[in-house]
């Protein structure tokens, strides 16, 4: 077929073709209907996947995942309170480690080497566990009891438990509660019970597992 009769061909049928589509405009091709107005629009990342400053030191700023309520949001809050999330830090109480850990609390759940302790990041993270696991089971009765309620302006719940049994040992955290917040323990540096629970209030720590013999296993 030569050109000519190419364009014979052709050119009748696209005259026709913009002729039909002049006069039975398809709906589909209508611009009209793919506006956007009255659309909730959101062009902001997941909040999950967002940055977000967690604290800003003197020299830097510091930032970390947002992690919200989950475990590992607790476990990383309370460290980066406690160290700043380092785990090859001593404080000037000869406390050790990324979540500050003291010589008694570790022989109880079954470490002896503080020097190994502070070196080891993996130990360190099973000594937290074991702990946890140790504070919920000494108040578990008191978890029971008092979560939910409010006590000294503060909303009980088990992660604020758990992370002032972490500051200042189960025995503090339940004269605290059941003397509905008349004893606040305090330490060294001016934290307290109170201002632990209100702190880490909220968090999941369900994954935590009452044990009264946690240790930590090698």
């Amino acid at each position: 077929m030569n050109k000519n009769r190419i364009k014979n061909v052709v050119l009748p049928f696209a005259i026709c073709f913009l002729i039909a589509m002049a006069l039975y405009p398809d709906s589909t091709l209508n611009p009209e209907i793919y506006s956007t107005e009255g659309l909730d629009l959101n062009y902001n990342i997941s909040e999950d996947l967002a940055m977000v400053a967690e604290e800003q030191s003197t020299n830097e700023n510091m930032f970390t995942l947002h992690l919200g309520k989950s475990f590992q949001g607790f476990k990383e809050a309370l460290a980066f309170k406690e160290s700043r999330g380092n785990y090859f830090t001593v404080n000037t109480l000869g406390y050790l480690g990324k979540y500050q850990f003291g010589s008694e609390t570790l022989k109880l759940i079954g470490i002896y080497t503080p020097n190994q302790f502070l070196y080891n990041p993996e130990l360190q993270e099973k000594a937290f566990i074991a702990n946890a696991e140790r504070n919920k089971w000494v108040l578990r009765k008191d978890i029971k009891r008092f979560e939910g309620q409010q006590i000294g302006g503060v909303k009980v719940t088990e992660s604020g438990i758990l992370a002032a049994a972490h500051l200042a040992g189960p025995g503090s955290v339940k004269k605290f509660l059941r003397s509905f917040g008349g004893s606040n323990f305090s330490d060294a540096y001016g934290s307290t019970v109170k201002h632990y629970m209100k702190k880490f209030s909220g968090y999941d720590t369900s994954v935590i597992v009452a044990d009264k013999k946690a240790k930590v296993t090698p």
